[in-house]
């Protein structure tokens, strides 16, 4: 079967051959030249001839099909397409209100934070005391890591003859801080430091916290040489958690999957320590972190309501110094809920046998 193209060659080569014959006698010889005419020539006509008809054909089939012929399509006329509908999305601008485009300078684009700046931001946030606190944590972990173990312990643990009479008043600060090499425990210790750390000094204030930290290395300090404990960071952190615990005794906390009172709260850490340990040797940091705490709990809250005075307080200089800037509203209003959850445990609530 023939194509469109071979049949439309050869209409136009047999209309090209076929000339009316003029009427007047001197043009008689015409069709002779026509007929006789060069094989160029013949070749040109046929090919002109050849892209109408396929120009035709092609229209033809383009208003079968539905589409825009050259004949239909305007000046100036535009076709979709979904690369030019989603170019003119883009290229939509903002209006205004009144119907204005806005301006490309008004509309200000928030500069993307990289992650190495996000986690300066939030370092940057915690509160000083605290953040000195984790920032020493940091190092001694990083020296140990450096040093070995064996030269670690030499170096920075708890030493009662060098501290004493070598002058090395760093151990003390070192044994404070290390928590051991990077573990999933030294994680969630971290994590326990910084939780119960920020509370505190959230609750009482910059100076206040640093006079707890005081006390609480210096009883620490006394209580690891006497039974030979070269760190006690974990009983900081206990000590920490017991003062929590004591100022909102009942108030219901989650544990695991438990909801436990916040002063069973040290209790159940040191039990999962000595269940992980297999030795109740584990417990001795928790006892003493308990004692610790409980130690700057009594003489802070329970002996002043019993008659005995307040000397745990930090002087008026380090309180405008550390506090003089104001901590915020948030610090305001920790102080007040911790206030009032001390004032609320008042004595004589129960009622007597036979009463009303």
């Amino acid at each position: 079967m023939r194509s469109p193209s071979s049949i439309s060659v050869g209409m136009a080569v047999a209309i090209s051959c076929i000339v009316t014959p003029s009427i007047d006698a001197n043009k008689s010889f015409q069709p002779r030249r026509i007929a006789f005419a060069s094989r160029k020539q013949q070749h040109t006509i046929c090919s002109t001839t050849q892209q109408q008809c396929d120009a035709s054909i092609f229209n033809t089939v383009l208003d079968l099909r539905g589409g825009a012929s050259n004949r239909k399509r305007k000046k100036g006329g535009r076709t979709a397409s979904l690369y030019s509908s989603s170019q003119t999305k883009k290229k939509s601008t903002a209006k205004t209100a009144t119907g204005k485009a806005k301006v490309k300078g008004s509309v200000k684009e928030e500069p993307q934070k990289s992650a190495v700046s996000d986690t300066l931001t939030k370092y940057k946030a915690i509160l000083p005391l605290t953040r000195v606190y984790i920032t020493m944590v940091g190092i001694v972990t990083l020296l140990g890591l450096v040093l070995g173990e064996e030269l670690a312990q030499g170096l920075l643990a708890l030493d009662p003859i060098r501290t004493l009479y070598g002058l090395e008043l760093w151990r003390p600060l070192t044994a404070a801080c290390f928590l051991g090499p990077p573990s999933i425990g030294w994680l969630m210790n971290a994590y326990y430091l910084f939780e119960y750390g920020s509370s505190l000094e959230r609750g009482f204030g910059t100076a206040q916290h640093l006079l707890f930290l005081g006390i609480q290395i210096a009883f620490l300090s006394v209580c690891s040489a006497f039974f030979g404990q070269p760190f006690f960071a974990q009983s900081v952190i206990t000590s920490m958690l017991h003062v929590l615990s004591r100022s909102m005794p009942n108030q219901q906390v989650k544990w695991l999957i438990f909801t436990v009172p916040y002063w069973t709260l040290p209790y159940g850490l040191m039990a999962s320590d000595v269940l992980q340990a297999g030795s109740a040797a584990a417990a001795l940091p928790h006892v003493m972190g308990i004692l610790s705490g409980h130690l700057y709990f009594f003489h802070k809250n329970i002996w002043p309501k019993v008659g005995g005075e307040d000397w745990l307080f930090p002087p008026q200089f380090l309180s405008r110094k550390l506090d003089g800037a104001g901590g915020g509203d948030d610090r305001s209003k920790s102080k007040e809920s911790i206030s009032n959850a001390l004032k609320a445990r008042k004595k004589g609530r129960g009622k007597k046998l036979g009463g009303s």
